[in-house]
């Protein structure tokens, strides 16, 4: 049976590999909750995206409307519009969340 009508969003996990010494990478994991998007809006973004009108933080603002498993390395980080920003700010993140919700909208890896 497939549901006509969708929540109005949906958890996915985001997985970033975080450069640490030695040249080694130190994979980190959180938890994105994510707007479904009409796919009429999804084909815009590509677009746009092709066009280079959209960067992949542009996207991940549109999309994200909240995470769990963000921490400041002690207690966990309620999602705002502020620490979206500094999330973004961390190299790697956005393209990892892009990568997330693609993957969870086509089950197909982003090509880099």
């Amino acid at each position: 049976m497939f549901k006509i009508t969708q929540t109005a969003s949906y958890s996915w996990p985001v997985s970033v590999n975080i450069p640490t010494n030695g040249g080694l990478y130190e994979k980190q994991t959180f938890d994105g909750d994510f707007k479904r998007l009409a796919d009429s809006r999804l084909k815009e973004i590509r677009m746009a995206v092709e066009k280079e009108e959209m960067t992949d933080a542009d996207f991940v603002r549109e999309v994200m409307v909240g995470w769990k498993g963000v921490t400041d390395g002690t207690n966990d980080v309620p999602f705002s519009e502020s620490a979206l920003a500094q999330l973004l700010d961390i190299p790697g993140v956005s393209g990892a969340i892009v990568t997330a919700v693609i993957e969870s909208l086509s089950g197909l890896k982003r090509k880099n």
